[in-house]
């Protein structure tokens, strides 16, 4: 449990509910409250989760279950931490600056 498998990128939800530890239900559960969990559907209609996924699912699994935190709290810390996480790209925020100041000086 909580030790994801370095030989492989992709797991069904029997694997992912082993891994994590907790039942299959609960992981369609997080699914639906949790926007950072979005699983891809297999040929065969069955949730495929990534090593991405099952990272997030830990996650999720630690705030609730050892941090004791409400659904609405542990949603809020992880877009915090996403969001803490997102570079800012500066070559895009130095173009917005010069466009800025280019509607400037044709308002001035």
């Amino acid at each position: 449990m909580g030790r994801i498998p370095d030989d492989k990128r992709y797991f069904r939800i029997g694997e992912a509910s082993r891994i994590i530890g907790v039942e299959p239900y609960v992981l369609r559960f997080w699914e639906g409250e949790f926007s950072q969990v979005r699983p891809k559907r297999a040929d065969s209609n069955q949730r495929t989760y990534r090593r991405e996924d099952l990272e997030t699912l830990l996650d999720i699994k630690r705030l609730l279950y050892d941090e004791r935190m409400t659904i609405e709290g542990a949603k809020h810390r992880l877009k915090k931490q996403t969001a803490e996480e997102t570079p800012i790209d500066v070559s895009f925020v130095e173009n917005i600056k010069a466009e800025l100041n280019e509607i400037l000086k044709m308002l001035a």
